[in-house]
């Protein structure tokens, strides 16, 4: 029985919320008692974690690079490696990056539930190294990244092999997980609570986004849309670096920034928004979802596997491009549309917590006994 298995649940990190985030949190729902293993944790003010058995790397320990962890680039495989695994019988990965290469006993069952293979060694290396930001050691780094890349590459490629199971959480991931790993998938989606959001059938006039402000995430271009076609927009985050610094400078009246809103408010402004937009190419679709929960349309930049999870006219539209040019031209349309915002939220229920649960469990079973 799965009740009376030892089960460790990993993770790449433990700081921000966003998809990841929601998803560990899902998978710790399921597994209560499971103890938790991660780089570096800061979040002691989350209750998720109360009472739980969290075992950080030797990073949390190293000033500077504890609170920004992605700088310890080349530390982190060392760090998932030194975690010592052995008296689980199950262990559940939930990983874009480096989590998956912990080490395990052979006869412990290591399930990877994968958001993405690696995006900075695999799909987006080259956008990844256009746009960091090195500072008075920019030339030195821009000679030297690729080459620390080029061997964790191969170091990802082989911390594939020690996952026994990959779950991944599109057809999206499961290509890459195919491409880059040569290694077969299941997909579950990441579900969303879909009784746990407001939901109204009144609209106000503005167009909402909630991200992390980082580069992949496109808060630049909406910024430069809106700044165009002076539609209120407002934008959430709980990021406060450069980038968020410097797009709020550019922002013209008709763009409201809201940092590190509450759930609450976070509801109120899926449900009262006119339309959610999102404009980054993403592996899962989840705060979308979200928006589509409280009766939101959305409107999305239209990757083909962006239409596994949507149906086009009825929940969303899509724009073809990342260009101020080609949202205004679907924010035209769509203006022009008429949605019926029950049956958005309908079909969100697709997505729900108790679909996720039935099959991640029922997975967990089948491979673990």
């Amino acid at each position: 029985m799965i009740n009376e298995k030892k089960v460790a649940i990993i993770c790449d990190w433990i700081k921000d919320l966003g998809g990841a985030e929601l998803v560990l949190e899902h998978i710790i729902e399921l597994f209560p008692k499971a103890d938790i293993f991660t780089s570096v944790f800061w979040q002691e003010w989350n209750p998720l974690f109360a009472w739980k058995k969290i075992t950080t790397s030797f990073i949390q320990k190293i000033p500077f690079l504890n609170k920004s962890h992605k700088l310890a680039l080349s530390l982190r495989p060392l760090a998932f490696e030194s975690f010592d695994l052995s008296e689980y019988d199950i262990v559940i990965s939930s990983s874009s990056a480096e989590s998956k290469g912990i080490i395990t006993k052979p006869k412990c069952i290591h399930i990877c539930y994968c958001h993405t293979p690696t995006r900075y060694f695999w799909s987006h290396y080259h956008e990844y190294i256009t746009m960091m930001e090195f500072g008075i050691l920019n030339p030195l780094w821009k000679w030297l990244m690729p080459k620390i890349v080029h061997t964790l590459r191969q170091w990802d490629f082989i911390a594939s092999k020690r996952v026994d199971f990959f779950v991944a959480n599109s057809e999206n991931t499961k290509e890459r997980i195919k491409k880059y790993y040569k290694e077969d998938s299941q997909v579950i989606y990441p579900w969303i609570d879909t009784d746990n959001f407001f939901f109204s059938e009144i609209k106000k006039e503005y167009y909402f986004y909630i991200a992390r402000c980082i580069p992949y995430k496109k808060m630049d271009l909406l910024v430069e849309t809106f700044n165009k076609n002076k539609k209120k927009l407002i934008l959430a985050t709980n990021t406060d670096n450069k980038l968020y610094r410097k797009l709020r400078k550019k922002s013209l009246l008709n763009i409201t920034w809201i940092f590190n809103p509450t759930k609450e408010e976070i509801k109120k402004l899926y449900a009262e928004a006119r339309a959610f937009i999102f404009p980054p190419e993403e592996d899962f679709w989840l705060v979308p979802l979200e928006a589509m929960a409280s009766g939101t349309p959305v409107i999305a930049y239209g990757k083909w596997w962006a239409r596994e999870t949507v149906i086009q006219w009825k929940t969303w539209i899509f724009f073809d491009n990342q260009t101020p040019t080609s949202i205004n031209k679907s924010l035209e349309e769509f203006e022009e549309m008429s949605f019926d915002y029950k049956i958005i939220q309908e079909y969100a229920k697709k997505f729900d917590k108790k679909v996720f649960q039935e099959k991640f469990i029922s997975f967990v079973k089948e491979k673990s006994s």
